[in-house]
């Protein structure tokens, strides 16, 4: 088993190209199934923290490919990019 804490310090890569989209921040769960629909990323984009917005990214659990030591590889596809503070 793994905790939720244990997945937020791993960064998320995508397989596609290889780039760094964050950290896991968030979890979408269906509670009527019983699992996990999504993860939510941050790449923490802003300037110290004050400045901008964080940019946030759905990626859906089906698009994770391998969950290692430091990293958890997914793909995805930048057309289904969300910021969910809008």
């Amino acid at each position: 088993m793994v905790r939720i804490s244990e997945f937020q310090i791993k960064d998320i890569v995508n397989i596609g190209d290889g780039k760094r989209l964050g950290n896991m921040v968030d979890l979408i769960i269906n509670p009527q199934a019983g699992s996990i629909e999504a993860i939510i990323v941050s790449n923490g984009s802003r300037m110290l923290g004050i400045f901008g917005k964080d940019e946030e990214i759905i990626i859906p659990w089906k698009k994770i490919k391998k969950v290692g030591e430091d990293v958890i590889l997914v793909e995805h596809s930048f057309a289904f990019k969300e910021n969910l503070d809008d």
